[in-house]
């Protein structure tokens, strides 16, 4: 099939959900590192990662093919039967996530690590309450739907009771109208409050992700996350961590997200960047709240061998070739090439985010989000060879997730590519 013909039969046989970037919509045929390719050969760096996704660089010669030996030799058992292949995963996952966490449940996506997370935390306290944060992302199920508080992606009113929505740290445009550091958490200290005043005064978790992909790469303050647990423990609440998009080493130095902030959660979902693109849902929980998981309960293709074997061989990537201080080392170039950026180019509000998950919110005047001047940036820079992301609620963030095995002078081209889009916003229309 041409270009066309692809584009006219995705429209006409898929929900029009599916929606794609750009006014030309791009058409992928292949990927190798840290690169796709279209249908008719062009080339792109890819600085998205599929949607914050492909943590070792696309089709990587290795765990390809470990995962193709695998499909060769068993390619389904479910849950019903142990193999090798979840076994190991599940002790590998115990050994290498933060404070106790050790009984894991496997699924196929990020949205039902999520309600696996929730079920547990409901069973474990009783309780059936849930603190979410607002600009999260929690994934597309009717019960994510309702945790997600982002209105682009919420496609229904509010169905499922008992989810309270808090402020998020969202330094750039606080709720309380103050600046860090001189703004004593109040967003964080908010929590209580809103347990005290919307909840039974006993709910069953708290939900978050360390960094919000979705809601613009929000990062909070290095003290947000002591504090706000605090407050839920203080009310039995368990805490529910979302690394779907911050873990596997992309914040650097750290292997997972929420181990910058200094706190150990009860529970924690994964997903994405887990088996390199392969579908994959990881919820893992403390001994305590992991056995809380009674009775009839299963996922068809959770544990999968081949997407077991996928992970193992990711995670086994990321730690021999050191991925995780690349993460760490290329972040920080990245960042001082974005904050440059920034010096130059007046519609860069704030640079944020950690390691190789960057974020830069594009705005007019008095901080006016501007998702136009992005739709022009995203255009220009994929006439150039560049893919971006985007985010936020306004779709005024442009979201920078790179591969792991990001170098220099791809940091370089992207970061040139980039200036030159943002080159072409006339100045006259920035105020």
């Amino acid at each position: 099939m041409d270009k066309k013909e692809i584009y006219e039969k995705h429209k006409k046989y898929l929900v029009p959900c599916v929606a794609t970037y750009y006014k030309d919509p791009l058409i992928l045929d292949r990927g190798k590192g840290n690169y796709v390719f279209d249908t008719e050969g062009k080339q792109y760096l890819d600085f998205f990662g599929g949607i914050v996704t492909i943590s070792v660089g696309h089709c990587d010669d290795e765990i390809t093919d470990k995962t193709c030996e695998q499909m060769k030799k068993l390619q389904h058992t479910s849950t019903l039967y142990p193999s090798v292949p979840i076994v190991s995963l599940a002790e590998k996952l115990a050994w290498i996530t933060p404070g106790k966490l050790q009984k894991s449940f496997f699924t196929n996506s990020g949205s039902e690590a999520v309600e696996t997370a929730v079920l547990l935390a409901q069973l474990h306290t009783e309780s059936h309450e849930i603190i979410a944060l607002r600009h999260g992302y929690s994934g597309a199920t009717l019960l994510t739907m309702n945790i997600t508080a982002h209105g682009n992606y919420r496609l229904v009113e509010s169905l499922v009771p008992g989810i309270k929505h808090a402020h998020n740290a969202y330094c750039f445009r606080c709720a309380f109208g103050k600046e860090y550091p001189n703004c004593e958490l109040d967003c964080a200290k908010d929590v209580k409050e809103l347990i005290e005043t919307t909840t039974s005064g006993h709910p069953a978790a708290f939900i978050a992700e360390p960094i919000q992909g979705v809601g613009g790469v929000i990062t909070p303050p290095k003290e947000y996350f002591k504090e706000v647990v605090s407050i839920v423990k203080k009310y039995a609440g368990l805490f529910i961590c979302d690394e779907v998009q911050t873990g596997w080493g992309r914040t650097g130095k750290k292997m997972f997200g929420i181990e910058h902030w200094g706190v150990e959660p009860d529970i924690m979902v994964m997903a994405k960047g887990a088996a390199n693109g392969a579908p994959v849902g990881i919820t893992i929980a403390t001994p305590e709240v992991g056995d809380s998981l009674k009775g009839s309960h299963l996922s068809t293709f959770g544990g999968n061998p081949v997407t077991a074997t996928a992970i193992l061989a990711t995670i086994e990537a990321i730690e021999t070739r050191k991925l995780v201080q690349n993460a760490e080392k290329m972040g920080m170039y990245l960042r001082d090439q974005l904050n440059g950026l920034k010096e130059k180019h007046r519609i860069i509000g704030e640079v944020r985010g950690m390691g190789l998950i960057q974020g830069m919110e594009i705005v007019k005047a008095k901080k006016e989000p501007a998702p136009d001047f992005v739709a022009e940036i995203f255009e220009s820079t994929k006439e150039q060879g560049l893919l971006i992301g985007k985010g936020g609620l306004y779709g005024n963030v442009i979201r920078i997730t790179p591969p792991l095995t990001i170098g220099r002078g791809d940091i370089d081209q992207a970061v040139q590519i980039m200036d030159r889009a943002f080159e072409k916003i006339p100045a006259s229309r920035t105020v």
